[in-house]
């Protein structure tokens, strides 16, 4: 039982001559504001001057009433009751209503903080005494029945369905180890009144369960059972379903009836396509499967009611498995027998083990599916095509879709315009337009608009790009919303590394350097150079390829932008490279599509849960993969022609080569089930054997689908066609370097065979994968995101849900066996932002095995993804990682990125220098980073303005799914 007492603590004095006064903070707090619900369930108004009657009555029952004692007491008493209203105001913001308990507790937190150690023992031994009185007391007495009415929404009021309620927390808690349905009645009545509206009696059982989810992974799952009550409710409800409350028992029956209902309403409001309706809705509804509703953690069912379930008004009606056939129907429409492969893609998709895109999520089914996730284009010289190119990034961005332009063509600052005989101002200001089209149109509140630039290395104005993401300068030289990213060719990385100089072009003088790749790009270049020498161009600029390079890794860190991605191996192992070059890839870097004037690179996205699957005995279940894949990669082709296309480049794109991006999530999951540690040589070794096989079957797949639909159309002349595979493409890479390249090359597959299949085949997709953050997806799953190590093993997620406790179950139940799971360890996890590596008596093993990700060699990160992008025949979103970071580890790190044959990074995440020892608060965002600058020497850092940089948790980044 919780321990309980009156706001006053023993005391045998009597106050002093006059009662603390209240706080100027606390009197201008509106008395109706808070109420406090005491132990008999009546509710008074919250009255601060109280806290302060009862704080001083702790103390002076410790320290006495001398005069001298008095005049401490009254200072110190002000400010204690000033913070614990404060933090009460805090927790509710919007007033309402506090149990007694919540401001005992928060007086106990106040008089901890304050060091006043001797008077909070006082207090807390004098709570639980009175626990243990009033438990006696309510042991002797027979129970009385539930007195507590509760408020209809018409005012009028009916007693408590006590029985229901239990029934509910029973359903809720039923199969999960460690958790207790008795306590969460407890504590729900506890936060009940008479009279309480009968919506808050949902809400008093999640805020219930969801406090003990730090102490107990498995109350995640409690929690998101719960929230299924209210979900059932708002749904049956809104369908005029007779009743409209529904046991998770009960949906078992219901549901088939339900989902048609909800079908035919959702048709009718014009928010499903009517087409739904002609599929057989009896068959569909009967393979259902209510039971995983019960597969969602707390964060993951959440996430889909706010932001993904169909909804009229405020009104959500869609449940979770209505929501994955609905999805699946929608991705269905043009099989033959759709019913059949909708009710297979909704097995794959209600069970986790593969999971479809935000924008698929969102759209499938609807009367405007644009179901792709990336848009990649390119901007023309010109300033009709310039603001075309703006006007497509609305349309595009309008629907759902992460964008990422090419600017290279655009001419440098003070190129000749010969329209007007003038200068031009150079890509800044329309990069400016841009970043603000973006923030303007955000597809109705979904989702923010997300653009990435990228621009070449050799282009005049690269200094200014690389300085966009700066809080300080010409503000109208600034992109605060838009991501930057360099496109560095192989060059640029051998003058540097040979201590050459570069020569800096405009493009207008150099307009072929764009579409040229490897030698032939580098004997151009070249020429260009010897031209400068000769005094033929007479606009750029040459500086030592070094002091370039030592600029972008210190604006790298200061402001996390531009993302350093590579030309040449992003275009010599492009599969479709016959079609045209790769000038960009994508908003968050997996994507490497070519792009011209008549064709803009689409990309539609999925994941693979790998965790899910991990045998019981700790092993990758081949088989289980392979039909995994098999239908994701149907799906994936299915969304290519039931696609809405907002601007008509990207439909005839999509059409011709039908690229897909079959990505993974869930990686550092199964690194937990198969014991084995993130910087490990093992780690390595699975991410390779692992992708391999993802490559492999999704390379099989799509030359299944060939074989069913045909080849894509412009399969003749790809490597595909030439019998050249992702794996065999590092050679072309290779010959183009001349030896800046090392990657391993080892495989275990009969590749033999499956090359000659493609070449006799032939392929459905010009591409297959692509590794995508899945920063949203994988939350509905319940699984860590993309490739990403641990962030923190005890943290607060915010994102535009809300906030949500995460904890690490796998390291819960490793704690758990070693009888070292309780309250001190989560405190001290707590104070430790998360880390187990300062705790003295966790076993060393435990603590390498769940290093966070500032704590690992970011060279790990590195190696593991050389050996995945062996296999993938476009790219990978690869954070780096950096808690001490010095121009050396960052001029090391990404130079080791560029010989293992990574073709892109994604976002240099590091914690200032001064900032290692205490990395994050306990909200779990990142402190603010300040900047850094390389010295000539690339050694030490120095710090400079404040830089914006990329959350894990930022509440506003969705559009990386």
């Amino acid at each position: 039982m919780q321990p309980e007492t009156r706001l006053n603590p023993p005391s045998a004095h009597a106050l002093p001559p006059e009662a603390p006064a209240i706080h100027p903070e606390l009197q201008a707090t509106d008395p109706g504001a808070l109420r406090v619900i005491r132990r008999n369930g009546k509710v008074t108004q919250f009255d601060a001057g109280k806290i302060g009657v009862a704080i001083t009555k702790a103390f002076l029952a410790v320290e006495g009433g001398s005069a001298a004692a008095s005049r401490r007491i009254h200072e110190v008493v002000e400010d204690l009751t000033a913070q614990v209203a404060a933090a009460l105001s805090r927790r509710h913001p919007s007033g309402g209503t506090l149990h007694i308990e919540d401001i005992q507790d928060q007086v106990e937190l106040a008089l901890m903080r304050g060091e006043h150690h001797k008077v909070a023992r006082a207090y807390v031994l004098y709570r639980e005494e009175h626990a243990r009185l009033r438990a006696e007391q309510s042991n002797a007495q027979p129970p009385a029945e539930d007195a507590l009415r509760v408020t209809l929404a018409d005012g009028s009021q009916k007693p408590l369905d006590g029985v229901r309620l239990g029934r509910i927390v029973d359903e809720a808690c039923r199969g999960l180890a460690d958790v207790d349905g008795a306590w969460i009645l407890e504590e729900t009545r506890r936060n009940l009144f008479d009279g309480v509206p009968e919506k808050d009696v949902a809400a008093a059982l999640l805020m219930a369960a969801r406090t003990r989810i730090e102490q107990e992974p498995n109350y995640s799952q409690v929690t998101a059972r719960l929230l299924l009550d209210t979900l059932r409710r708002e749904a049956l409800g809104f369908l005029d379903q007779g009743a409209s409350e529904a046991t998770q028992d009960e949906m078992a029956e219901r549901y088939p009836e339900y989902f048609a209902d909800f079908i035919k309403r959702g048709a009718e409001l014009e928010l499903l396509s009517p087409e739904l309706t002609r599929y057989d809705l009896k068959r569909l509804g009967a393979a259902l499967q209510p039971e995983r509703d019960l597969l969602f953690n707390y964060l993951g069912l959440q996430t889909l009611y706010d932001r993904y379930f169909i909804h009229h008004g405020n009104i959500r009606f869609e449940l979770p498995q209505a929501f994955f056939m609905r999805v699946a129907m929608g991705l269905a429409l043009n099989e033959i027998d759709r019913e059949a492969k909708a009710i297979e893609f909704y097995g794959l998709l209600s069970s986790f083990d593969f999971m479809s895109s935000t924008p698929t999520l969102f759209n499938s089914g609807t009367l405007r599916p644009q179901l792709s996730s990336c848009y990649l284009t390119t901007v023309p010289d010109d300033l009709e095509g310039i603001y075309g190119a703006i006007k497509d990034n609305a349309l595009l961005s309008k629907y759902a879709g992460g964008l990422g332009n090419d600017w290279t063509r655009v001419r440098g600052l003070g190129a000749h315009i010969k329209g007007t005989n003038g200068k031009s101002q150079g890509v800044v200001p329309f990069l400016k337009v841009a970043n603000d089209t973006a923030v303007a149109v955000n597809q109705g509140g979904k989702r923010l608009g997300a653009v990435c630039a990228y621009l070449e290395t050799w282009h005049l104005d690269i200094e200014e790009f690389l300085d966009l993401r700066k809080n300080t300068g010409d503000d109208r030289r600034r992109t605060h919303d838009m991501n930057t990213a360099n496109w560095v060719p192989d060059l640029f990385m051998k003058r540097v590394a040979e201590e050459g100089q570069w020569t800096l072009f405009s493009p207008s003088d150099t307009p072929d350097l764009h579409d040229l790749t490897g030698a032939e790009f580098e004997r151009r270049y070249t020429e260009y150079e010897a031209k400068v020498d000769r005094g033929e161009i007479s606009l750029f600029k040459r500086l030592p390829a070094a002091q370039l390079w030592r600029k972008m890794l210190s604006m790298l860190f200061e402001t996390g932008h531009p993302w350093v991605t590579f030309k040449d191996p992003c275009n010599l192992r492009y599969t479709n490279r016959h079609t045209g070059a790769v000038h960009s890839s994508n908003l968050c870097t997996e994507i490497t599509l070519h792009t011209n004037d008549s064709e803009i690179a689409v990309c539609n996205l999925g994941s693979v849960n790998l965790a899910a699957h991990i045998t019981a005995d700790g092993a990758l279940d081949a088989a289980k993969l392979e039909r995994t894949i098999s239908t994701a990669m149907r799906m994936l082709d299915n969304v290519i022609d039931v696609n809405y296309y907002s601007v008509p480049q990207a439909r005839r794109s999509n059409l011709r080569h039908r690229p897909v991006g079959l990505g993974i999530m869930g990686f550092q999951d199964a690194l937990y089930k198969l014991g084995i540690a993130y910087a490990s040589p093992e780690a390595v070794e699975f991410a390779d054997r692992s992708m391999e096989r993802v490559s492999y079957h999704a390379i099989k797949a799509s030359t299944d689908l060939a074989e069913e639909r045909g080849r894509y159309c412009s399969f003749e002349g790809s490597l595909w066609s030439k019998g050249i595979l992702p794996i065999d493409s590092i050679a072309l890479v290779e010959e183009a370097r001349g030896g800046y390249l090392q990657m391993d090359r080892s495989s275990t597959l009969d590749w033999a065979a499956l090359r000659e299949r493609v070449k006799t085949v032939g392929m459905r997709n010009s591409n297959t994968m692509a590794i995508a953050p899945t920063a949203t997806i994988s939350n509905i799953c319940g699984v860590s995101q993309s490739i990403e190590p641990t962030y923190q093993n005890l943290f607060v997620k915010s994102n535009l849900s809300g906030e949500f406790t995460v904890v690490n179950p796998y390291l819960v139940a490793e704690l758990k066996k070693h009888g070292l799971w309780d309250a001190v360890m989560i405190n001290d996890l707590k104070y430790y932002d998360g880390s187990v590596q300062k705790i003295e008596r966790v076993p060393e093993a435990v603590k390498r095995m769940y290093a966070t990700a500032f704590e690992l060699d970011a060279r790990w990160l590195i190696e593991a993804g050389s050996r995945r992008q062996k296999w993938i025949d476009q790219a990978q979103s690869l954070n780096l990682y950096m808690a001490e970071p010095s121009g050396k580890k960052l001029d090391n790190l990404y130079k080791l990125a560029w010989i293992r044959g990574l073709k892109t990074t994604y976002y240099l995440r590091t914690l200032g220098a001064t900032h290692v020892e205490k990395s994050t608060a306990f909200d779990g965002k990142l402190n603010a980073v300040k900047g850094l600058v390389l010295d000539a020497a690339a050694e030490d850092i120095k710090p400079v303005e404040g830089g914006k940089v990329c959350s894990l948790d930022d509440p506003t980044c969705e559009a990386c799914q």
